[in-house]
């Protein structure tokens, strides 16, 4: 797709779908685009319809390889590691994913009908008539860590308190909410308020996945590779896809591709945070020695009982096993001091060590997490509770003993 490749582009409503289309042509190579709503079962039905009628020699679909292998493999979950997830930092998105899996459950059940229907249709057909099925969407787990980056960092805890109180509530889903999910996917519907009046926020969601989408296009069924390509994609995205494939494209668009992969890196201030913490109280706890044994003793003893009580009655809040708590009290103040191992992850091992998930804790976590008792209920997902309560008890009580330090020494 070079600049010396025409590209014609015309829009239509047929008759025959509920839902947009819109024709591309590039080239050799036709690309019509199905605008669907992912809570629609007319959306399904139009994409097995066009799939049947042998127009085309190629499907592709907005999905990333995750969430093609979560429609694939539902109980996908139970083949995971936890103890791994913990060690590389993935029990955030992990729980986020559960979250945002829990409100789509939600969504089914209220509406009789599964998200995402449209894609396992497009799954199923594609099969069925041996054709190519292209996964052009980036991963979930990227365009979450994008938007964390992207936004400013007085704004995450919100951003992400009210994705998580939107999904986790007891409430019905409301008609409003539904809605939006005709127009995009669970992510989408989920930061739709937010997005609206935040480029910050816009631009990872929708932006740069219109624009890798794109480029996917271009690396799997570039000009003249297939004849006609159907592109099952969500109603929100068909303008800025359809407006992407009417510029020229890179002549390596898998560079770019490659870019808009990419996770940032932490800044240099927030890698450099945690062992400036570490410094600043082993010298505070230095000071105070050298003043007086007694003050630096009672600096000591502050700094374990603040971090201790905190961190261990914070995985209280997530019902973790007894032993895990006192573990919890123990490890949370000599963690602090280690920014290599936090007191997250010794949290969670003892929990797991205690209470190892058995076999039915994955095969219900879905519907589990579809309620809020359910995630202290479920094994795997109350470990993960306990991983993150640890984390933020073990935190706040870094802080607070910190400041009490710097109080005790210069107030």
């Amino acid at each position: 797709m070079t600049d010396s490749q025409d590209s014609v582009i015309t829009a239509r409503q047929d008759d025959t779908t509920s839902g947009p289309r819109r024709v591309v042509q590039v080239g050799e190579t036709r690309y019509t685009l199905l605008g669907t709503a992912h809570v629609s079962a007319e959306s399904a039905t139009d994409v097995r319809e066009l799939i049947r009628s042998g127009e085309f020699d190629a499907v592709a679909i907005e999905l990333c390889d995750s969430r093609h292998h979560s429609l694939t493999h539902p109980d996908a979950m139970g083949e995971q590691d936890l103890f791994q997830i913990f060690r590389q930092g993935k029990a955030g998105m992990v729980a986020a994913s559960l979250a945002l899996g829990a409100f789509q459950q939600r969504v089914a059940e209220q509406s009789g009908i599964e998200p995402g229907a449209e894609m396992r249709a497009a799954l199923e057909e594609s099969r069925d008539a041996s054709l190519p099925l292209l996964l052009i969407d980036r991963d979930v787990g990227v365009t979450l860590k994008r938007i964390y980056h992207n936004v400013p960092w007085w704004q995450r805890f919100s951003l992400f308190s009210g994705l998580l109180g939107s999904v986790l509530s007891r409430q019905q889903v409301s008609a409003e909410e539904i809605e939006r999910l005709k127009e995009g996917d669970v992510l989408e519907s989920t930061f739709s308020e937010f997005a609206a009046e935040s480029a910050s926020l816009y631009t990872p969601l929708i932006t740069e996945r219109d624009r890798y989408m794109v480029l996917r296009l271009a690396e799997d069924a570039g000009p003249g590779r297939y004849r006609h390509v159907l592109v099952v994609i969500g109603a929100g995205h068909m303008k800025g896809i359809a407006e992407q494939l009417e510029q020229p494209l890179p002549a390596d668009p898998a560079a770019e591709r490659e870019a808009l992969d990419a996770t940032p890196p932490p800044s240099r201030i927030w890698r450099a945070l945690p062992w400036a913490i570490t410094a600043l109280v082993l010298t505070g706890f230095a000071i105070g020695f050298s003043r007086n044994t007694e003050l630096g003793w009672q600096l000591v003893a502050e700094w374990f009982l603040i971090n201790g009580v905190l961190s261990g009655a914070a995985t209280l809040v997530a019902l973790a096993h007894p032993v895990t708590v006192v573990a919890t009290f123990f490890a949370a103040p000599l963690t602090s001091l280690n920014p290599t191992i936090g007191a997250g992850f010794v949290a969670a091992g003892v929990e797991l060590w205690m209470r190892k998930p058995k076999v039915r804790d994955f095969s219900t976590l879905r519907h589990d997490v579809t309620e809020l008792k359910g995630w202290w209920r479920n094994r795997v997902s109350r470990t993960l509770l306990v991983f993150l309560t640890a984390t933020i008890g073990s935190a706040a009580g870094t802080w607070i003993a910190g400041f009490r330090i710097a109080g005790a020494l210069f107030g």
